[in-house]
């Protein structure tokens, strides 16, 4: 069981033997247990040979099933920092932001303009603004934000970026409920009508719009629910062709297929398999309505980063209660609120001899004062003793973006590994960080 959980790490995991003799877990050629005695613990690293091998699948399975023109976003909401945006320009991918705040990050980091893409299903002025003026494409979730880019437009003083409109298209795929984002009463998106309403307002007004939109959810494993919700898209774009005279140059469906998290759901899902559904159905849907095949737009998020991040945990206490053996480690909820959330499910392997057979079922659980920080729930694992490191995999998606500093925790650090190399690209926060945004009262 221990081995086929080491399928969940990095691609470049490995298990090797240092000086001191112990067989310790290793991504890309860097000691695990080396790292978290030199940036601490909790740590994160992130494999860059993980990532650019995703990115590389999404591309190629492209290429080989969709005969029109096609693209890569990243959906920055997955992980999003300086170092991983440099990696989104270095290849060549878009980059999705949601509000002023990521759209920031990924200037500093030097993406280009048109590569950058602006959601949110409530924009406010200021990101509406900056939108407007740093980004290539705006995704319009709402009427009321169509209008506030009408007025907003009149005074920009350089071209607008493209216009993409949301689709609700009112059909739920197998995930999660807080997962889902499609459904007929989901917050984000326009009805049909209210996109009618939208694209003759475009017109009306000269706004360059060329695109359509819809995401159906998150962490699905099979596509075919796809199907229908871009059967209901591509009947509204029908529609759109025959009232208004419009039929838009890009279709986004929008990203969200999943990754195995725990070894009870390997094989990871493949991304051709994803790929390959959505370009089939979308060639096949437009030659049936006499469509013209727009650009294929995908918008891949925790497929691209998820595995390619481990979580390295130093274990404090061990407790034993009546029926149960808890770990308490150095991090969780703080750095990973998925289990709390979600009811997520995680796998863990030592960092240091690996292999060794478990003795009982473990509950791994974070320093916090909650009683649903609670990071894996009746694992499998040896004895472990406090000082000894826990690696968990697939953790490099909607970890660190969604952590926070609850209970004064310090976000953790953050080294990138490739070919050898270790690199910070985040440091851990300090005690005087948590202090950095207050004032004293008067």
């Amino acid at each position: 069981m221990n081995h086929r959980r080491l399928e969940l790490f990095p691609e470049t995991t490995t298990v090797i033997t240092p000086d001191d003799g112990l067989p310790t877990l290793a991504v890309a050629g860097c000691n695990l247990a080396e790292l978290a005695d030199r940036y601490g613990t909790p740590l994160y690293v992130l494999d860059q040979t993980t990532m650019d091998r995703a990115a590389a699948a999404y591309g190629a399975a492209l290429k080989a099933h969709y005969p029109g023109p096609s693209g890569i976003t990243f959906a920055g909401k997955a992980l999003l920092c300086l170092a991983v945006a440099q990696w989104v320009q270095r290849q060549g991918l878009w980059l999705d932001c949601t509000g002023a705040g990521e759209l920031h990050i990924a200037g500093a980091a030097g993406v280009a303009r048109e590569r950058l893409l602006v959601h949110g299903v409530n924009k406010s002025q200021e990101d509406l603004a900056m939108a407007l003026a740093r980004a290539g494409v705006v995704v319009v979730d709402n009427l009321t934000e169509l209008t506030r880019i009408v007025t907003l437009a009149r005074q920009a003083t350089s071209p607008l970026p493209d216009l993409w409109l949301r689709v609700r298209p009112g059909v739920a795929v197998e995930t999660h409920a807080y997962r889902q984002t499609g459904q007929e009463d989901s917050k984000f998106g326009m009805d049909g009508d209210e996109v009618m309403e939208a694209v003759a307002l475009c017109q009306r007004h000269g706004l360059p719009l060329t695109g359509i939109h819809f995401h159906q959810g998150s962490q699905f494993r099979d596509p075919a629910p796809i199907g229908p919700a871009l059967e209901r898209v591509l009947d509204l774009v029908d529609l759109l062709r025959e009232r208004q005279g419009w039929t838009p140059q890009v279709i986004c469906p929008g990203g969200g297929w999943g990754v195995a998290y725990h070894e009870d759901e390997l094989p990871h899902p493949a991304i051709v398999d994803y790929v390959a559904f959505i370009a089939q159905a979308l060639v096949h849907g437009c030659q049936k309505r006499s469509l013209p095949l727009p650009r294929l737009h995908l918008e891949p998020g925790r497929s691209l980063v998820a595995r390619a991040g481990v979580a390295v945990y130093r274990v404090g206490t061990v407790k034993r209660t009546a029926h149960r053996r808890w770990l308490l480690l150095d991090g969780g909820m703080a750095d990973n609120p998925r289990p709390a959330l979600y009811g997520a499910r995680y796998s863990a392997l030592p960092v240091q001899e690996p292999w060794r057979p478990p003795a009982d079922l473990a509950w791994l659980a974070g320093p916090y004062c909650e009683s649903g920080d609670v990071l894996i729930e009746g694992l499998p694992l040896p004895e472990l003793a406090p000082g000894e490191l826990v690696a968990v995999p697939v953790s490099g998606a909607y970890h660190l973006a969604m952590g926070s500093n609850y209970n004064g925790a310090r976000r953790p650090a953050v080294v990138w590994v490739h070919q050898g190399q270790a690199h910070l690209i985040q440091r851990r926060e300090s005690l005087e960080d948590l202090l950095r945004r207050d004032l004293p009262l008067p």
